[in-house]
């Protein structure tokens, strides 16, 4: 009897492993096939961005892999930017079994928020944060009077370095509902370390931008106001799943009546 039991406790976790196993794969096979199509057409990105955000940068290289390093690094950001929905798909079929009718369908909009989320923190690094850190840093070599010589890799890094930790962060929204979902976190909770988490996106917000202060205030605003906003989301969803839990009991009363 005991033998019995412990082969039915061990064979979900097994086909749970397996099927985790399999998705992985899944996930991993199309990132490599998207990084393949992005190296391939890696020379075309590099050119839209040398015409976009590189004018009047002289770009040098000064070892002899640099430019198959920003080669990669293009195919690297373009892979994560493509695969990113076959990642949130997966996960979400992965845990979809666990859940809820109404959790499996709100769990599904989180898939393409968070991709627009993800997409518009790379646009706001790349298109506001990049370019205003490029032209101060511009003047403080001229006022300094250095000449500007760059680096095609370290010019690439610094991009990166910029943009890509914005995308991730503006899914704070998104991994807020989440958790808030599966009851980690409460709104009360966001409430009560909020002064501990302005000061940990302020020091996130110098970290990644030079040490001035309009920088640091150009990525901590949005920074802040995000954490805001997943407040208020926490706060929204808590209210609506207290609602859907007194549901329940009331519709289970109804067939017990019947």
């Amino acid at each position: 009897m005991i033998m019995h039991v412990d082969q039915e406790q061990v064979q979900p976790l097994t086909e749970h492993i397996r099927e985790l196993r399999n998705r992985i794969l899944w996930i991993v096979l199309f990132f490599l096939i998207t990084f393949i199509v992005s190296v391939i057409y890696a020379k075309d990105i590099f050119e839209w961005i040398r015409q976009d955000s590189m004018k009047g940068v002289q770009l040098h290289t000064f070892a002899p892999g640099q430019s198959l390093r920003v080669w990669m690094q293009i195919g690297f950001i373009c892979s994560i930017v493509t695969t990113l929905p076959v990642i949130l798909y997966h996960l979400w079929q992965f845990v979809r079994p666990g859940l809820r009718k109404s959790e499996q369908r709100a769990a599904l909009v989180y898939i393409p928020v968070a991709i627009l989320l993800f997409l518009g923190g790379l646009l706001f690094g790349y298109f506001v944060l990049f370019p205003y850190l490029i032209h101060f840093l511009q003047e403080l070599n001229q006022q300094l009077g250095i000449p500007e010589v760059y680096g095609v890799y370290d010019y690439f890094s610094f991009m990166l370095n910029i943009i890509l930790p914005l995308g991730f962060f503006f899914e704070l929204p998104v991994i807020t509902l989440f958790l808030t979902r599966i009851r980690l976190i409460t709104p009360q909770f966001l409430g009560k370390i909020r002064r501990f988490a302005y000061l940990a996106l302020v020091v996130v917000s110098a970290v990644i931008t030079p040490p001035d202060v309009i920088s640091c205030v150009i990525v901590t605003i949005p920074l802040i106001l995000l954490y805001e906003i997943s407040i208020l989301l926490s706060y929204w969803l808590t209210k609506r799943m207290e609602r859907e839990e007194q549901q329940i009991p009331l519709e289970e009363d109804g067939l017990e009546g019947e």
